[in-house]
């Protein structure tokens, strides 16, 4: 996932679309989360989790600049 999508993202994603963007598979991204070991805070809803865009883009070394357009 380049930069330019990384920026598109709403406030929160779906554990897929976070473990594109790490650049590790879905069923990978699920055995860290229940391991604790996801590498981005989660926000579990129910039977659903969500991954807030801010906290991936914090481990993925994003920083405001680049939002901006800086």
């Amino acid at each position: 996932m380049g930069l330019e999508e990384l920026l598109a993202l709403p406030a929160t994603v779906n554990v897929a679309t976070a473990a594109r963007a790490l650049g590790i598979g879905r069923d990978k991204a699920y055995q860290l989360i229940k391991a604790d070991e996801f590498p981005v805070a989660t926000l579990p809803l129910g039977s659903t989790v969500r991954v807030p865009t801010v906290a991936l883009w914090k481990v993925l070394g994003v920083d405001k600049a680049d939002r901006s357009g800086a």
